[in-house]
């Protein structure tokens, strides 16, 4: 596909495609997952609006189909997205304090719920049924 195609098919995208277009053509950072919480703010793709549903924040490795749920540089579980417990394997970069700032752009932010992984739109879809 040339740079003039891929720039046509993205502006007929609508905002959430177009996000996610960008993120896997990039690596997660906390600022692309703050992104996607602005882009998902007033839907069910977010943490606090699925919860309820039984929803958990995780994380897809495209490549190997692993599934992660988000946990804290401690191990503990967060209500949130967080980089910071990620398999090593996954991460590409850490500061000088050992959070990470980047992790592989095959990484998918989204949700787990009864061992499932959900994009944060197939879990927006399930959460309103």
């Amino acid at each position: 596909m040339s740079i003039e195609q891929f720039q046509t098919q993205t502006q007929i995208l609508n905002p959430q495609e177009r996000v996610r277009a960008k993120r896997l053509r990039g690596a997660l950072t906390q600022l692309s997952l703050r992104a996607e919480n602005v882009l998902y703010a007033h839907t069910r793709g977010i943490s606090h609006r699925n919860r309820a549903g039984g929803f958990r924040p995780g994380y897809l490795h495209r490549v190997s189909g692993l599934t992660v749920l988000s946990r804290f540089g401690d191990g503990s579980l967060a209500p949130i997205h967080v980089l910071d417990g990620l398999p090593q394997s996954w991460v590409i970069r850490r500061d000088a304090d050992g959070r990470v700032i980047e992790a592989s752009p095959e990484i998918v932010s989204g949700f787990i719920r009864d061992g499932v992984f959900y994009t944060r739109e197939e879990a927006m879809k399930a959460a309103a049924h």
